[in-house]
């Protein structure tokens, strides 16, 4: 089996997040970036299922520019095989992402992808749900297990009501949730051997792709500072603040 993971190269999730002054988007320049938390979640497992001798390869993926090498070196680190960097200078939509990691795994033909269930940049929560259209494949979606036995997929999912537990089939499209694992630290031997391991290099200019934007962003603004809060002496006084003063009932 071969296994391919999607990796997004975002602004670290400790880092506290700045406009920029014209206000066009959030400032990236000379802020620490790296690999999408949830796509750690999907790169160790893709890592656990090698090591339970399920998948013979695993490869990892992402879109963006050179710089995007750091999380697929990490990426490879953690255990991946090797990785593919599809250059784009242009910050691409989930449409646009979906497209192209299709025509990846139509060279590839990997019999699983598995990928973080959202960016923590953008949290659009869409790039597995078109991709599985796109393939025509099963998809799960937010997994917090997965179990695989005789190319049968089982996995378990957190649902407002408890546990959803469902079952499908290879080939398959899963993103996986925060719940699913807890994702290992490279190691600086592991370091060192992944600056060896092959990194593949594509053009999207090459893939024809159509990669504009279907989406203009206006503004991006900070949000509104909270009030500081007041302390109330009982029920009756909170009532009435929240009844006469917030009117919020």
């Amino acid at each position: 089996m071969k296994v391919l993971v999607a990796v997004k190269r975002v602004v670290d999730y400790k880092v506290q997040i700045r406009v920029k002054s014209d206000n066009s988007g959030v400032e990236t320049q000379n802020v620490k970036m790296s690999v999408n938390p949830p796509d750690e979640n999907a790169i160790e497992e893709a890592v656990k299922l090698k090591e339970q001798g399920l998948a013979n390869e695993i490869i990892s993926v992402s879109i963006g520019d050179d710089k995007s090498q750091d999380v697929l070196r990490t990426s490879m680190a953690m255990g991946i095989d090797r990785s593919i960097l599809v250059k784009s200078q242009n910050t691409l939509e989930p449409l646009a992402v979906a497209k192209t990691l299709k025509i990846i795994i139509d060279k590839e033909k990997p019999d699983l992808v598995l990928m973080g269930k959202q960016a923590i940049d953008d949290d659009s929560n869409q790039t597995g749900q078109i991709l599985s259209a796109l393939l025509n494949w099963p998809q799960g979606c937010f997994i917090s297990n997965l179990k695989i036995e005789n190319n049968k997929v089982f996995i378990s999912r957190e649902i407002d009501e408890g546990i959803e537990n469902l079952e499908t089939s290879l080939p398959a499209v899963l993103t996986c949730d925060l719940r699913l694992n807890t994702p290992r630290f490279a190691s600086l031997p592991n370091i060192m051997k992944a600056k060896k391991k092959p990194l593949e290099t594509i053009d999207i200019d090459t893939l024809g792709i159509d990669t504009s934007s279907k989406i203009k962003t206006l503004k991006v603004i900070d949000p509104p500072k909270r009030k500081a809060g007041i302390m109330v002496n009982d029920v009756k006084e909170l009532v009435q603040k929240l009844k006469y003063e917030a009117k919020v009932i």
